[in-house]
């Protein structure tokens, strides 16, 4: 008996099966070249202007494997397969979601240029050198040292700090700073109300024209977890609370702090380092970048002579 022949139907519903399948296998990989036929196999070189989608990664320290920037917004949604770094960003601007512009060489202007309705501009040594002798659509993975990256840690950007603090249980307030640091409280001496740092309960002592008086009314034995990681009250005694920073070495690198005073131009830190014996932390003002061997999926979309 002669075997049958398979339908139209039939053959259109698998071509379209085997793209579908190939499409979900990777939001980093592109299935056609933007460019001409003719061009399909050209490969980068110094010169080019390439657009590429990236995945960025880091390749070292306490947050190796976790995702610090893409250009894709299926993986920027997506916190299981492509968990995120500590400083990751989310771009509400949902249009920003798309191929980076990149001038392949040294020298690029900082403002960079207009090219085909892309603005092309300069990424580190190590992100261009890895472009080269790549064709489009191919994926490559690109491990960046950090003196081909964002460089080395700036130990300027570095403060020191104590596991133990100690705060007076009364404080005198300039009513400026006080509106500041605490707004839509009203200055009326007995209102009680959360403290925005410790989430203790502070009390309006008294005030006058030009100052407010706090009473911190945080008893011994009170855990703060307002913040990154839990301050305890160790102490409240002769009118001074003594506060413990809840913070094991094993959490250095994995912990984000804020700081009312800039350093370096930020106003983030990671811990970096936890040191029982001297009773000290590490504030790490860099971003988080800086000092870090640095991992990128990349795909060449258009190469651009």
């Amino acid at each position: 008996m002669a075997g049958r022949t398979p339908s139209t139907w039939f053959l259109t519903f698998c071509v379209l099966a085997i793209l579908i399948v190939a499409g979900s296998v990777g939001g980093y990989l592109y299935l056609q070249n933007h460019r001409a036929p003719a061009a399909a196999y050209r490969t980068v070189v110094i010169g080019d202007n390439v657009t590429v989608n990236y995945i960025g990664e880091f390749g070292s320290g306490a947050e190796t494997g976790k995702v610090f920037d893409t250009s894709i917004l299926a993986d920027a949604r997506n916190n299981i397969s492509w968990p995120k770094a500590l400083e990751y960003s989310f771009r509400t601007n949902l249009s920003q979601y798309t191929p980076l512009g990149v001038h392949v060489a040294p020298h690029t202007p900082a403002s960079g240029y207009m090219l085909h309705n892309v603005t092309f501009g300069g990424v580190v040594t190590g992100f261009w050198r890895g472009l080269l002798g790549l064709p489009g659509n191919v994926t490559r993975t690109i491990t960046i040292p950090p003196d081909l990256g964002y460089g080395p840690t700036n130990t300027s950007c570095l403060v020191t700090a104590p596991l133990v603090s100690h705060v007076p249980v009364t404080e005198s307030i300039p009513e400026a700073d006080f509106i500041t640091d605490y707004p839509n409280v009203t200055m009326v001496p007995g209102t009680e109300f959360v403290d925005p740092t410790y989430h203790w309960t502070d009390l309006i002592y008294s005030s006058n024209a030009t100052t407010v008086t706090v009473e911190n009314l945080a008893p011994a034995g009170f855990v703060s977890t307002g913040g990154p990681w839990s301050v305890t009250v160790t102490s409240n005694s002769d009118g001074v609370l003594t506060l413990t920073n809840d913070i094991a070495p094993s959490q250095a690198g994995l912990l984000l702090g804020h700081s009312k005073s800039s350093v370096c131009s930020s106003n983030k830190y990671i811990v970096s380092a936890v040191d029982p014996s001297a009773g000290t932390y590490t504030e790490d003002f860099n971003n988080e970048v800086v000092g870090q061997t640095l991992v990128f999926i990349v795909t060449v979309v258009d190469i651009y002579p």
